[in-house]
């Protein structure tokens, strides 16, 4: 029997140890995506406005209008964390319904919602950026 103070790891609902290394996986291929993602936005950036400092990219990151897409990435990583930290039962759904979102977000289109485009043209420019969101599809495949 389990003490009050022991999350229950056996419920139907509990984060298997599986799920539990499947998200940190996707953590790191994302934080990996995201990067080289956000190194082509600077250098981008950088052509027209000059070079900058670590401290003014973080800055432009979190309030530039430019990088402003990228949130959607950085906020799945977040979510991630949130989920392997997290002791309720109801964590198996909600990796689920993560997984599921990060399918439908990183499917780039031409033709979609601001980050698909964006996204879309990145992969078009960026080859390791090509090779980055393969890793990540892949664990988004699988089981």
């Amino acid at each position: 029997m389990k003490d009050g103070n022991t999350a229950d790891e056996t419920g139907p609902d509990a984060l298997p140890e599986g799920m539990r290394i499947r998200l940190d996986q996707l953590r790191r291929k994302l934080l990996h995506l995201h990067k080289i993602l956000l190194d082509s936005e600077r250098a981008a950036y950088e052509r027209k406005h000059g070079r900058k400092t670590a401290g003014e990219v973080l800055q432009l990151l979190i309030n530039h209008e430019q990088f402003a897409w990228l949130h959607r990435i950085s906020g799945l990583v977040v979510r991630i964390d949130e989920i392997l930290e997290d002791e309720e039962p109801s964590t198996g759904t909600n990796a689920a319904i993560l997984l599921t979102n990060a399918r439908s977000l990183l499917t780039p289109a031409e033709s979609g919602d601001d980050f698909g485009k964006k996204y879309h043209a990145a992969l078009q420019r960026q080859p390791d950026a090509v090779l980055a969101h393969k890793d990540v599809a892949a664990i988004l495949s699988d089981g």
